[in-house]
């Protein structure tokens, strides 16, 4: 194979659509657009214009409320975290929140790290999290390992 021969898939490309080259071409003259209003000049953005009819999204209710100040958490479960500990990537005896963005098993901390208690922890293991469901602290227990929430800086 040579540079020369490199094609792209089959389907991969479409070819333009060339708008206002005759009439030949189907799409001269207006280019599609039909002829005059609105639509036809260049720069419309009319979304959600529903020609003068209330609009769907002013027709509905407003319905809910997002917190400013909420905060936001990477979450991991216990079998995530038992699978890092048996390829060596996390200690077991030591389980952080900075060790487990080392170690690839959460990108960012956020406002912490939340431990779910999906999948099965094998081995005693020693976690301190910013939260944990109350299914994953028993978990941990029950292990023979512990599951310390810790209460993170700047919160009440």
């Amino acid at each position: 194979m040579k540079l020369n021969e490199l094609r792209d898939n089959p389907g991969a490309t479409h070819k333009p659509k060339r708008v206002g080259r005759g009439p030949g071409s189907g799409l001269g003259k207006t280019g599609g657009r039909g002829i005059k209003g609105q639509k036809s000049r260049s720069g419309v953005a009319i979304n959600g214009y529903e020609g003068g009819q209330m609009p769907l999204y002013q027709r509905l209710p407003k319905r809910g409320f997002n917190k400013p100040n909420r905060k936001a958490y990477a979450v991991v479960n216990l079998g995530k975290i038992q699978q890092f500990i048996d390829a060596g990537k996390l200690d077991a005896s030591n389980v952080t929140e900075d060790a487990m963005v080392a170690a690839g098993l959460v990108r960012r901390k956020l406002d912490g790290v939340r431990v779910l208690g999906k999948g099965a922890l094998t081995g005693a293991a020693t976690i301190t999290v910013t939260g944990a469901s109350q299914s994953a602290i028993d978990a941990a227990s029950a292990a023979g390992g512990s599951l310390t929430v810790a209460i993170a800086p700047g919160a009440e």
